[in-house]
């Protein structure tokens, strides 16, 4: 029998954020299924909120509701804020209001929805799935904004053991997550460990020399290291940085990144200090076009933070992987990442602040025959083909979704 589902978020296509991409194919595999979804969403872009999305629409038959004054940018914490309590207050009155309600899908980002949602599922007796893709206060913990232990830690942290209670399913994203998430709260009944997939179905190899994007954007006999997706304080790429300038003198090879974010000033500051000739820094690309940018990279740069194991995930390898392309990791190990390229020989890793060590791997990596490079590239897709494609986990999740509806008993406070 077809349930009506509500979504909860700030993302959603068309904004090219990785949440919204993800929360997007869920919704529309769960219509697919005979469900009814309805999506609250933010009206501007997450990065750039002069985009205008419209106020309602349907995409693959997914009904979405976008609610003004829930972007402002990400220049300013305080705004940041001010938008995310905004949404959360639009949010929690719209979904008390809608009919119908058997199920609420919210993920953490951004954190304040989970507590509309939690608001909801308690005046409502609605079952909650909660997808983890970081952890709070965790992040902020780890990135130095709050100290362990402060009124707002505790308070972050009371919300966290409410909702993981409350849940009827959670979806962590890696086993670190995972470990995380039981120090908060036994949630070992009802816990699906999840990694997100891929698009692979708009992903392939493309050679260099069928590639259109590598042509305008490329010089001919150019390698390319590239980082693409959202630049991050928790995707530090400092030593890749400083590598990059040290290695001036190889005039064939190009560190492009792509993207947004707050970490991209440390990119942009870095070219506009020292002028590089081999640093180049571009905005986000059209999800469209995405095959063909990712496939212009001969390398792909993929960046955890030391801090933040199991607190945020490197969702960007697997689109990496999908376009049959070698992982250089700067992250700690083990990550998942780390797992992931050590296990099926995929690339190379290095640790962040090891700048000798970073061009000592980098010029192994020029030193890579074609045939190495394309075989890691093959098995890096072979990986994806036969762990993490798009059908095979995103039917996992929404079989996680009507799991959590099935489970509408009893729920605990």
């Amino acid at each position: 029998m077809a349930k009506t589902i509500l979504i909860l978020t700030q993302v959603y296509v068309p904004d090219p954020a990785s949440v919204g991409q993800h929360m997007h194919d869920a919704a529309a595999e769960l219509v697919r299924r005979g469900h009814r979804v309805k999506v609250y969403a933010a009206s501007r872009g997450y990065d750039d909120p002069s985009q205008k999305y419209p106020l309602r629409e349907t995409r693959d038959g997914v009904d979405i509701r976008r609610l003004p004054l829930s972007s402002f940018g990400k220049k300013s914490l305080f705004l940041r804020v001010l938008a995310g309590v905004l949404l959360m207050l639009q949010e929690m009155v719209r979904g008390l209001c809608s009919p119908g309600i058997t199920c609420i899908l919210v993920s953490t980002s951004p954190p304040m929805c989970p507590i509309a949602a939690l608001v909801i599922s308690w005046l409502r007796g609605v079952p909650i799935c909660y997808w983890v893709m970081d952890l709070n206060p965790d992040q902020v913990i780890a990135l130095g904004k709050v100290k362990e232990g402060s009124i707002p830690v505790r308070c972050m942290n009371w919300l966290n053991r409410r909702i993981l209670g409350r849940a009827k399913c959670v979806v962590p994203l890696d086993r670190f997550m995972e470990e995380r998430l039981l120090k908060k709260q036994d949630i070992s009944s009802k816990s699906a460990v999840m990694p997100p997939w891929p698009h692979d179905d708009h992903m392939e190899m493309i050679s260099h020399g069928d590639n259109p994007w590598r042509q305008e954007h490329v010089k001919d006999g150019t390698f390319v290291v590239m980082y693409s997706g959202n630049h991050g304080f928790s995707t530090p790429v400092r030593t890749v940085l400083d590598a990059a300038l040290r290695m001036q003198d190889d005039t064939k090879m190009e560190f492009l990144f792509i993207g947004g974010g707050v970490g991209k000033k440390d990119v942009d500051d870095t070219i506009a200090e020292h002028a590089p000739i081999n640093i180049r820094s571009m905005p986000y690309q059209p999800f469209e076009t995405l095959r063909y940018s990712l496939s212009a990279a001969d390398v792909h740069l993929v960046s955890v933070g030391d801090d933040v194991v199991g607190v945020v995930h490197p969702c960007k390898i697997y689109g990496a992987m999908a376009v049959g392309r070698p992982i250089l990791l700067l992250a700690p190990d083990p990550c998942h990442a780390s797992d992931i390229v050590i296990d099926n020989e995929i690339g190379w890793h290095i640790p962040h602040g090891d700048v000798d060590r970073a061009v000592e791997v980098l010029r192994s990596i020029r030193e890579t025959s074609p045939e190495d490079l394309r075989s890691m590239g093959e098995r890096a897709q072979e990986t994806i083909r036969r762990s993490y494609s798009k059908s095979g986990l995103c039917g996992q999740f929404c079989d996680q979704v009507e799991l959590a509806m099935q489970r509408r008993g009893s729920m605990s406070a």
